[in-house]
């Protein structure tokens, strides 16, 4: 079955390049702004959450639009796939009722659509942290590894809810309003380490969340010092990473098992 996928990526790859920049094009196409957008749009965001918890809460978390922003950074691109994923089969209806393409390369292609605009999104971060004076340590290399993280567990969510999201019309509502309450539990724009690190809730919202994991361990690496607390949770990173492997391994047998019969059903 692994065999089976990687020959699919290997095979399809060029479908998803191609796919990913003509929906990137089009996503601006009808625009004033054009590509502007994809800055403004997470700007806008920070600005609009930095006042809500900086003048309405008095947050005095240091550099907070920095703060802020690698938290939405981090939710934005897993909730927009994974949102997407739900209808993705019935959104490509033109697609698989006339040609053969694994499904799971849809969620590939949502991913690098999402991806970039994440990575237009740090590109900003980088430019705060230079305005706000946030240091730059050794730390920041870890990113790579929680950039990998995040997208294992994004796929793999995405690929269940892709799959179930053909069977059950009415899951895409649910998903939308767990990924609202996912949104608040995870640490946006607020410190979970530093509000509830003492806590059991807080130790639950960070070991059961793993996109509130990977965020709070990237705002320790990119701007630990100016938080002045935190630190790696190398362990539980770990286990999600094992955890979000072993579903996706799952989501994509179960993607090719029923697959041909998504036709019948859209």
């Amino acid at each position: 079955m692994l065999k089976r996928f990687f020959k699919d990526l290997k095979r399809y790859k060029n479908y998803v390049f191609y796919a990913t920049g003509s929906e990137l094009k089009a996503d601006v196409a009808g625009s004033f702004l054009s590509w502007i957008w994809w800055i403004l749009d997470p700007l806008l965001y920070m600005m609009v959450y930095s006042f809500v918890a900086a003048i309405v809460f008095k947050s005095g978390t240091p550099a907070f639009p920095v703060f802020v922003f690698i938290g939405i950074n981090c939710w934005q691109f897993f909730n927009k796939t994974v949102k997407s994923s739900v209808r993705l089969v019935s959104a490509k209806k033109g697609i698989v009722t006339k040609i053969y393409v694994p499904k799971h390369v849809f969620i590939l292609e949502k991913m690098g659509i999402n991806g970039f605009k994440m990575l237009i999104s740090f590109a900003i971060t980088a430019v705060f942290m230079i305005a706000y004076q946030v240091p730059v340590t050794i730390n920041i290399l870890m990113l790579i590894p929680l950039l990998l993280i995040l997208f294992i567990v994004t796929f793999a969510v995405s690929i269940i809810m892709m799959h179930f999201g053909v069977f059950i019309e009415d899951l895409s509502n649910v998903v939308t309003v767990v990924l609202q309450l996912g949104f608040y539990l995870s640490g946006i724009f607020y410190s979970i380490d530093g509000k509830l690190g003492g806590r059991l809730l807080g130790q639950i919202l960070i070991y059961g969340n793993p996109v509130a994991l990977v965020m709070s361990d990237m705002r320790y690496a990119m701007m630990g010092e100016k938080l002045g607390y935190g630190e790696f949770h190398f362990l539980a990173l770990g286990i999600w990473a094992v955890i979000g492997l072993l579903v996706s391994w799952i989501g994509i047998r179960v993607i090719y098992k029923f697959e041909n019969s998504y036709v019948k059903i859209i």
